[in-house]
């Protein structure tokens, strides 16, 4: 029985990667000849299927392969795990090669959506329309809203989205600056310094906000990279979004973790599992969550109990969640010192 249940298990995850692997995205750099080919307008056609009727796609279904056979309102979309930028950003990519209407319908029709979706503090929940739990809450986890920006920045100012109308695209640019303005607001400080950000703000107070039973109020050591990253992108950095980036880049070194890297074993009953080992040859670390105020890193299991260390929580989370990760090292050590000279910055 414990063996059938760990091939189930497998089979899962497996179906799960291979739906990731064969989502819009993966076509979107295909040839116009392929996209012109029976092939590649079968996929196209399949993507239209899984639309919602917002405009939205669903997360963690293959929306290329198959065309689905559901009813529409069976369909829920969301901006989470790449879902509905990766068929947005391949739509547009098959519109250009195609010329076919419906294909460009199905993207401002998604794009509307994201228009529509906007908070006006210029935040996105990860859900639209909202729903009545944490998916409300503006979302910076799973880089959700950084990629929708990138997504708005392309359509206003890139050569492959000139089959859209002037309006659209001015529009697009208004939504990404009222997202910067958004992301510099809900910079968490401390003692006055600015740090970094919660996965997920408060829609309304903008304050940190919870979200699943482990994921509480708190710093991410993941998250804010993805943020950092698309602060750097901006070709004409404000003061404003240059401090942010400061602020966040020393934060990131005050709270780096040396000498300890995770480790995965077979407990005594037979399961994986992982734990903290010492390693002094290893690089530096960062906790997914830091506790606001002390910058302790923290860890919560589903009873959503705060814990300072990570053997403290259940095994099922131990092995299920990264808690811990490299997530900053070449932000650090690359990205930023070359923003710095791009933008001629003074020497630190």
């Amino acid at each position: 029985m414990k063996l059938q249940l760990v091939i189930t298990c497998v089979l899962c995850l497996l179906l799960l990667s291979s739906s990731h692997a064969t989502v819009p995205s993966r076509y979107a750099k295909q040839s116009t000849e392929w996209f012109q080919s029976e092939e590649g307008r079968r996929i196209a056609d399949n993507v239209l299927t899984w639309q919602t009727p917002h405009g939205s796609w669903p997360k963690n279904r293959d929306t290329a392969s198959e065309p689905f056979d559901g009813k529409s309102g069976d369909l829920h979309g969301t901006f989470d795990n790449s879902a509905t930028i990766g068929e947005l950003r391949f739509l547009a990519r098959a519109f250009r090669a195609t010329n076919e209407p419906r294909y460009r319908e199905a993207f401002l029709k998604g794009l509307s959506h994201i228009f529509e979706a906007q908070y006006p503090n210029g935040g996105w929940p990860q859900y639209y329309p909202l729903s009545k739990n944490y998916h409300r809450h503006i979302t910076f986890n799973d880089n959700a809203m950084v990629r929708i920006l990138e997504l708005l920045r392309d359509v206003s100012e890139s050569s492959d989205y000139g089959f859209l109308e002037t309006a659209y695209r001015t529009q697009a640019k208004a939504a990404v600056a009222k997202g910067i303005d958004c992301i510099l607001r809900t910079q968490i400080k401390q003692d006055g310094k600015l740090t970094a950000w919660c996965a997920q703000h408060d829609e309304k107070t903008l304050a940190p906000a919870w979200a699943r039973s482990y994921e509480p109020p708190s710093i991410s050591g993941a998250e804010s990279v993805g943020v950092v990253r698309f602060l750097m992108s901006v070709e004409e950095p404000t003061p404003a979004i240059i401090a942010a980036v400061e602020g966040a880049v020393g934060w990131f070194r005050r709270v780096k973790i040396h000498g300890i890297r995770l480790e995965t074993f077979t407990d005594a009953a037979g399961q994986d599992d992982k734990r903290v080992v010492v390693d002094s040859d290893t690089g530096p670390i960062w906790a997914r969550f830091y506790e606001i105020g002390s910058n302790r890193p923290i860890f919560l299991g589903r009873d959503s109990v705060v814990r300072y260390a990570f053997s403290e929580i259940e095994q099922e989370r131990r092995t299920g969640y990264a808690y811990y990760g490299g997530w900053a090292t070449r932000l650090l050590t690359d990205a930023y010192p070359q923003w710095r000279e791009k933008h001629k910055l003074p020497k630190e």
